[in-house]
């Protein structure tokens, strides 16, 4: 699957992040490392802090304390994503609904006058290809399915060409078998493009499947990193607690990932 030509990607560094709303403490000193090039998988219960710490990577949120550095430039300062190409997949898609497909696709690189029209239809069709949604570009949203609107959410973030490719919970909703799928199209995208991929999820097979480094956060706290194997073997009882459905030997819904470290 040829999805788009190659990138430089680029790190991602987070030391100290504190982030409070109100009383309430959502991250608490959150320090992690992504390294260029790979799949890093931040996985915990719903509110943990997830997605407010992907927020806070891509610009959206103001951290109470600590830093983010993307390609060791301050997250937080508007202009790195302007020299940064970072892209995200919300977990809701996060598609203009009075758009098409097509026009979906083609939105970011016609406002940014990037390509001639006739090149932005080649991109567009090609990675609709790619992502087997072609035949829908005269869609819109609201008549796709979950599945569907999960890929189209890809192809928008794939066409921007991004180093740093961010995505929030991109099997919630879907099924075992939808589920599978895009976890294979996330791990073939990051090996096809070279893109770094950050992605949040409390799927845990997904991260165990895909992740070559895997963080475990927990009412805010960063309890575990390490590789889907040494999370697999880890003894420590919050992280046992947490992964005993996913490691059942029986019933695997993925192909885990093996790491040699």
């Amino acid at each position: 699957m040829e999805t788009t030509v190659t990138v430089a990607p680029i790190g991602v560094k987070v030391d100290d992040l504190r982030k409070n709303f109100g009383a309430q403490e959502v991250l608490r000193e959150v320090s992690l490392a992504v390294e260029p090039g790979e799949i890093y998988v931040l996985m915990g219960p719903s509110g943990s802090g997830k997605s407010v710490l992907l927020r806070h990577v891509i610009g959206l949120e103001k951290a109470d304390g600590g830093k983010v550095l993307i390609g060791g430039e301050d997250a937080f300062d508007p202009t790195t994503h302007q020299r940064v190409r970072t892209a995200m997949v919300f977990q809701a898609g996060a598609l203009l609904n009075s758009l098409s497909v097509y026009d979906n696709l083609a939105l970011y690189p016609r406002e940014h006058r990037l390509y001639p029209e006739d090149q932005i239809r080649e991109k567009v069709e090609r990675v609709m290809r790619a992502l087997s949604i072609e035949g829908s570009e005269k869609k819109i949203p609201a008549e796709l399915s979950g599945g569907m609107k999960k890929r189209v959410a890809v192809a928008r973030a794939i066409i921007m060409e991004p180093q740093l490719l961010l995505y929030d919970e991109p099997t919630s909703e879907l099924d075992p078998i939808l589920a599978a799928t895009t976890s294979e199209l996330i791990a073939t995208i990051a090996r096809e493009t070279g893109a770094t991929s950050l992605v949040v999820t409390h799927d845990r097979e997904l991260a165990l499947a895909i992740g070559d480094h895997v963080g475990l956060l927990m009412e805010g706290r960063l309890v575990f990193q390490g590789t889907a194997r040494e999370l697999r073997e880890s003894a420590d009882p919050a992280v046992r607690e947490f992964l005993n459905p996913a490691i059942n030997p029986d019933q695997p819904r993925f192909r885990q990932k093996e790491n040699p470290s």
